[in-house]
């Protein structure tokens, strides 16, 4: 199933006549002017879809930051954007789709299989030569069903133990998974078994997703097969969707763990890993019950 559509795909889309609903996702984290950036410039037709109320649920810390949202609450804003059984559906950020790939993946969850990220986003449609469009755009409400389950997901007691002859990958940022950093979650490092994969290395210097070929060939590197099992999770299941559709180009499978770091790290009772290395919980005690992998420790 494609996942990608380019800049000249879409205009011949549009010019075409061809239904397609436009999401417009410009969310990064820490910053607040996604929606008015938007309203300066956007695809033409493009709807803006608020990511940390349309397509999450309110913060819990026994959930994540971004909580998947009901079915019937995503229901309501996939109408609101004028989405239809049916329909295509292109979603596009400026940010090399690491926003827009988590309406892309919710969309797939929920049963919609037409569903694209326009690879490049706004800066590839731009350089296209492509006009934009100012202010809002507010559609019909359209009268789609959304299911749920269509992608796989893991809990929080799978991440605990999936390492175990499986593969967890961690989407966020070096500096974030080893544990130098972290401006967000209220403890530092990452889930232990880990394998650090920051999803910024599945783009180009423009945003445009890698090929498959030199995608399939990272993942290789980072211990994917074709019969692994392989799970993803960022800071609060944002752009582990990102990282998840980069693995479906490159021709792999990966589940989400949508409570991501966010949600692993603020319960007290799981352990969380520094350093460069996976850390495998059944390296934590050497031989006299003592010691811990190199490059690495735990704190509980």
């Amino acid at each position: 199933m494609a996942i990608l559509i380019d800049a000249a795909g879409l205009q011949h889309r549009l010019e075409a006549g061809e239904r397609t609903v436009l999401l417009d996702v410009r969310w990064v984290l820490g910053r607040t002017d996604g929606h008015s950036e938007y309203v300066a410039g956007h695809v033409p037709g493009a709807v803006f879809v608020d990511l940390p109320t349309e397509l999450a649920d309110h913060a819990q810390p026994s959930l994540g930051r971004h909580p998947l949202p009901s079915v019937a609450r995503f229901q309501e804003a996939a109408r609101r954007w004028g989405i239809n059984d049916g329909d295509t559906v292109v979603a596009y950020d400026n940010s090399g789709s690491m926003a827009a790939a988590r309406v892309w993946w919710m969309l797939r969850n929920a049963g919609v299989s037409s569903v694209y990220l326009l690879d490049g986003g706004l800066a590839a449609w731009r350089a296209a030569g492509n006009r934009v469009e100012a202010g809002e755009v507010t559609p019909d409400v359209g009268q789609v069903t959304l299911g749920d389950g269509a992608m796989a997901t893991i809990s929080e007691g799978e991440a605990a133990r999936w390492h175990g002859g499986r593969l967890l990958l961690d989407a966020r940022a070096g500096e974030r998974y080893r544990g130098e950093v972290e401006p967000i979650d209220p403890r530092a490092g990452h889930i232990p078994g880990a394998v650090s994969a920051p999803t910024t290395a599945n783009v180009t210097a423009e945003g445009a997703f890698l090929p498959a070929a030199e995608l399939r060939e990272r993942f290789e590197e980072l211990g994917v097969g074709a019969s692994s099992e392989v799970a993803v999770y960022c800071g609060s299941g944002v752009t582990a969707a990102h990282q998840i559709a980069a693995l479906e180009i490159a021709g792999f499978e990966a589940a989400l763990f949508p409570g991501s770091f966010s949600q692993w790290s603020n319960n007290d009772a799981n352990p969380v890993a520094v350093g460069d290395q996976p850390f495998e919980a059944e390296r934590l005690d050497g031989p006299s019950g003592t010691g811990s992998a190199a490059g690495s420790s735990v704190k509980a």
